[in-house]
């Protein structure tokens, strides 16, 4: 057993030659940049990369694997100079309808062992999406119905962001997960929890308790790879571990979830429509304390405020630290000069991160960045209210 990093949510912008996939993503992102970055400067062991249904993304795979450095592993997924197990993978947008009656969309991460599966997975959601060319289309069914379709081509489904506003099942179709999913629910082995979510949150509610949670980038630029991530222990970075791992099976487990403080998400807390911004009043917040408007947004803190259901927040015994990791890139004193510097001497973020003692630090790039990036490691930085901001802008 060892342990690995792993980023399980990754976009592609466009491909190879430049098709467009997920229409917000950077022209950069395609899969063999992204497979680069992993290796070359981010350190990630694992990485899923969740636009793979695309027909252009499957023709630039196929080319990938072509160039020797790349093969598909015997127990699922594709490695890459021997260094990255990467995970194919496919973000579907499914139309739900809840018990009153209400429409809403959901967005699913639906990962699957071989490219053979994803292949013949794309082409069957042609049935289902007007354009499967491009990410993160709209469905023309529900997840419950998507699961048996996942489920066929030897795949499994992780709902997505899962308590965003947009685009999530907390967020805007239901209250409880279970009445998505209804008999199938025990078939769902993880939800992913977002940038403005964390452990301690997602906690509050009971029907998550047997569910692994994941911290994963959301990325559309190569430079957001893992601004948050899993550590996980497995024997390999096949799919065949990386699923034992999601589910604590034989050893195999998650150790612990990097992420942001959520309240660097942007959508942390409820948004007024009228005034355009951040109500920071009592919680939960269901109208603005300046217009008294109830054009609102709800974030995700005063979300989970009104649908959770444990008077005390008490995490399972399987559930590993939830650490707040600040990205290298957002630490005071650390622009690309001083980035490429450390990554010259360092070769990857993650060893940065988790292996280097102060003196390391300080003998490249000074005493007061090393003392920040020490800080920042350790969960001791402070940080001022126009940073705070910033920060925020610059992950939304």
């Amino acid at each position: 057993m060892y342990e690995v990093f792993a980023d399980l949510h990754i976009h592609i912008g466009r491909t190879k030659n430049n098709k467009p996939i997920k229409i917000t993503a950077a022209r950069s992102l395609n899969f063999e940049n992204i497979a680069k970055e992993c290796v070359e400067r981010k350190g990630i062991n694992i990485a899923g990369i969740i636009d793979c249904a695309s027909p252009y993304v499957i023709e630039d795979i196929e080319d990938f694997l072509k160039n020797g450095d790349a093969k598909e592993l015997e127990d699922g997924g594709i490695i890459y100079k021997d260094k990255l197990g990467i995970m194919l993978g496919s973000e579907i947008e499914t139309s739900e309808v809840n018990e009153h009656g209400k429409t809403g969309s959901a967005h699913n991460l639906c990962y699957f062992p071989y490219l053979k599966d994803i292949k013949a997975f794309s082409k069957e959601m042609e049935k289902h999406i007007k354009n499967i060319t491009l990410s993160s289309q709209r469905a023309n069914i529900s997840a419950y119905d998507l699961v048996d379709i996942v489920e066929k081509y030897n795949g499994v489904l992780v709902p997505a962001h899962a308590f965003t506003p947009y685009k999530s099942f907390y967020g805007n179709c239901t209250d409880r997960i279970e009445k998505i999913f209804k008999e199938k629910y025990a078939k769902i082995p993880a939800i992913e929890l977002g940038l403005s979510s964390d452990t301690f949150l997602a906690d509050e509610i009971s029907e998550l308790e047997t569910k692994t949670f994941l911290t994963n980038s959301d990325a559309h630029s190569l430079p957001k790879i893992a601004r948050e991530y899993n550590k996980m222990q497995v024997e390999d970075v096949s799919f065949k571990e990386l699923m034992k791992a999601i589910k604590n099976e034989n050893g195999r487990k998650i150790i612990a979830n990097y992420g942001l403080d959520p309240k660097l998400g942007k959508y942390h807390r409820t948004y007024c429509e009228v005034c355009k911004k951040r109500i920071e009043g009592e919680i939960p917040v269901t109208k603005c304390d300046t217009c008294d408007s109830k054009n609102i947004t709800m974030g995700v803190l005063d979300r989970i405020e009104i649908i959770k259901d444990k008077k005390e927040t008490k995490s399972p015994d399987f559930r590993p630290p939830y650490i707040y990791q600040i990205p290298l890139t957002f630490i005071p004193g650390v622009g690309p000069k001083v980035m490429d510097k450390l990554l010259d001497n360092f070769k990857t973020e993650m060893n940065i991160l988790h292996k280097l003692s102060f003196d390391d630090i300080e003998s490249v790039c000074g005493e007061k960045i090393a003392l920040n990036i020490m800080n920042a490691k350790n969960g001791n930085m402070n940080i001022a209210a126009r940073r705070w901001r910033s920060l925020r802008q610059s992950i939304c």
